[in-house]
């Protein structure tokens, strides 16, 4: 197997003892089984923004902040030095947000460091004490789908109450570990209170949870668990030991037409008021 430049780099630099193989490739990074000193990591290998499948979308960078005015200046430019800040904040974003979650007691991989392109990290790994598979790679009983599900609901909803939603969760980015899923790839994590998306985002992830495990419970299809996490969020009532229930109360009461029209009729009045009693000079 050939190293790739950007892991070769930290061998180089001592931080990698050996590249023991590749664990997985997906649409913005390589994962490779390293060993640093005596314990087993991973080395998640970023694709250069070129060769990605997942474009840095403008959705996504909503919201995200550079302290350094100049390096945020050549972002907006598009200077050779932006697009290599850019990929440094994308980079980091995951750093960030694994830190974030973990001390909101989010089930994530700990991270240990990101350098020159690559994030070295904890390696997830199942009971056996084998690399973990994707959720997409496992079969499940209904049983085991319904309490995959729950647990993955309360990740969500430990991950919205410290302000951070995915973005692009699926059966893709879930690992099955020996604790119980894990959440894994997070450079596109969004802030929930910065990002005008925010909803949106965390309405399709968790709607991901739904048809991916639905397959093995029907009785996740059609929950609207996305809107209810929202709502309360939004009220302020969220928080990681809250009971959900997939189903919302609309407000089906009519909508009352004249006394909006009344409203609108009152303010033109109020305006021609005061227009005659300040007439423009000239």
């Amino acid at each position: 197997m050939k190293t790739p430049k950007r892991l070769a780099t930290l061998v180089e630099e001592g931080l990698v003892d050996e590249v023991i193989g590749q664990l997985m490739s997906g649409k913005e990074a390589s994962v490779y089984m390293v060993r640093c000193g005596e314990e087993i990591r991973c080395a998640k290998v970023y694709k250069e923004a070129h060769k990605r499948s997942f474009r840095q979308n403008a959705s996504y960078q909503e919201g995200r902040r550079v302290k350094n005015s100049r390096q945020a200046r050549a972002m907006e430019k598009g200077s050779r030095y932006g697009r290599k800040m850019q990929e440094e904040v994308w980079q980091n974003a995951e750093v960030d947000a694994l830190y974030r979650l973990s001390a909101a007691g989010v089930r994530v991989p700990q991270p240990y460091i990101c350098f020159e392109g690559v994030l070295l990290m904890e390696l997830v790994t199942d009971a056996a004490g084998n690399p973990a598979p994707r959720l997409n790679d496992v079969e499940l009983s209904e049983g085991q789908a319904l309490e995959f599900h729950a647990d993955l609901l309360n990740q969500v909803v430990r991950m919205l109450c410290a302000g951070v939603i995915h973005g692009d969760l699926s059966e893709y980015n879930i690992l099955i570990g020996s604790q119980g899923p894990v959440i894994i790839d997070l450079p596109q994590a969004v802030d929930a209170a910065g990002n005008s998306s925010a909803e949106q985002m965390l309405a399709r992830d968790v709607a991901n949870l739904a048809s991916c495990l639905g397959r093995f419970a029907p009785s996740l299809i059609g929950s609207e668990f996305g809107k209810e996490m929202w709502t309360l969020y939004q009220e302020g009532l969220l928080h990681p030991a809250i009971a959900l229930t997939g189903r919302i109360e609309e407000d089906r009461r009519s909508a009352d037409v004249g006394a909006v029209l009344n409203e609108i009729k009152q303010v033109i009045k109020e305006e021609e008021a005061r227009r005659l009693q300040h007439p423009a000079n000239g």
